[in-house]
């Protein structure tokens, strides 16, 4: 199924790296990096479990890191990072769901992640497990529904107890937007599949 999943992803004009462990798409991602210029970065569980996220986070190179995440920033901050992020050199990020034949299924509560997939920063890097893996368009999208957004939910909620407010996260905010990629100009978009279980 991966190499299967990998020559269609490539027909559809996506370069395709495969990797064993989560440590070499660390070492991989980081070769994309260059001086000074711009990262955005959409949510995802897979850049923080490779320990991309916390090394962006230094700005090497001297990079202008688009941080949303960033401790202690207002809403408006937030939001205006997320805008900034779609027109980086560079935008990292995870997917929900990649299909047997090609094609990036993901769902998103903001809509920065999905819209910078599909145009906007100049260079894409995408990180993803294989049990991100799915064999249709339809099962990736059941994936979203029973596995990454309830995860996120879960997750969303827990985070909001925790700093001592009222859990507010559901389905209607969590993934209230949709998109399916079944190409990209070629060059533009990098997939890394790690052949490990990673994120949601």
């Amino acid at each position: 199924m991966l190499e299967t999943t990998k020559a269609n992803l490539e027909k559809n004009g996506f370069e395709v790296i495969i990797v064993d462990t989560r440590w070499q798409a660390f070492d991989l991602a980081k070769t994309y990096l260059k001086e000074g210029m711009s990262v955005g970065l959409g949510g995802s569980t897979t850049v923080d479990e490779i320990g991309l996220l916390n090394y962006l986070q230094t700005k090497p190179l001297g990079i202008t890191l688009f941080n949303q995440y960033e401790k202690g920033i207002s809403m408006e901050e937030n939001t205006e990072r997320r805008r900034q992020g779609m027109l980086a050199d560079l935008y990292v990020t995870g997917c929900n769901a990649i299909t047997q034949t090609g094609e990036l299924v993901n769902a998103d509560g903001s809509g920065n992640r999905v819209a910078a997939q599909i145009f906007g920063p100049k260079k894409l890097l995408l990180i993803a497990g294989i049990n991100k893996l799915v064999p249709t368009l339809e099962a990736g999208f059941e994936r979203i529904k029973t596995v990454a957004a309830q995860k996120n939910i879960d997750r969303m909620n827990a985070k909001a107890v925790e700093m001592g407010k009222e859990p507010r996260y559901d389905w209607d905010n969590i993934a209230n937007k949709f998109a399916y990629i079944n190409g990209d100009t070629p060059g533009r978009t990098t997939i890394v599949l790690v052949k490990e279980s990673l994120g949601y």
